[in-house]
């Protein structure tokens, strides 16, 4: 189920991608970060009553406080995404914008960041994002 999930996960993110280009275009930037922002809260708040509705107060007893900045980044993934696939257009952003994630989060595993729990060091990873990378550049020609 997960593989789903991430798949789906990957299409959604493209297609956002693409909308709030074309949201930016008609807007700013920022005015398209905003509402998509904004719309997530209203729908994550809907969803929120109609389901478990978890008391709210449970974010201040979250620890590490460093990981209520999640928000945040969210903002600045909207930004970055529609600024990428502005001038990168929608494939070849999603095919950087992966790459770096494979990359990143093999070193959050590789060193346990974040207290994720460290993974030992695999050579065949390693040759994986070396193989994207190279993606990178054949998909560039």
């Amino acid at each position: 189920m997960g593989f789903i999930i991430a798949l789906l996960s990957g299409a959604l993110m493209s297609i956002q991608g693409v909308f709030n280009t074309e949201v930016t275009k008609q807007t700013s930037v920022w005015v398209a970060a905003g509402w998509v922002q904004l719309t997530a809260f209203i729908t994550c708040l809907v969803i929120w009553l109609f389901t478990g509705r978890e008391p709210v107060a449970g974010l201040m007893q979250v620890t590490p406080k460093y990981v209520l900045v999640g928000g945040i980044m969210g903002a600045l993934i909207t930004y970055t995404v529609i600024r990428s696939m502005g001038s990168l257009g929608p494939a070849k952003a999603a095919l950087l914008i992966v790459v770096s994630q494979i990359i990143i989060a093999y070193a959050i595993e590789l060193f346990g960041l974040f207290g994720v729990e460290k993974a030992p060091f695999a050579w065949n990873k390693i040759i994986g994002a070396v193989i994207a990378i190279g993606g990178i550049v054949i998909f560039e020609r």
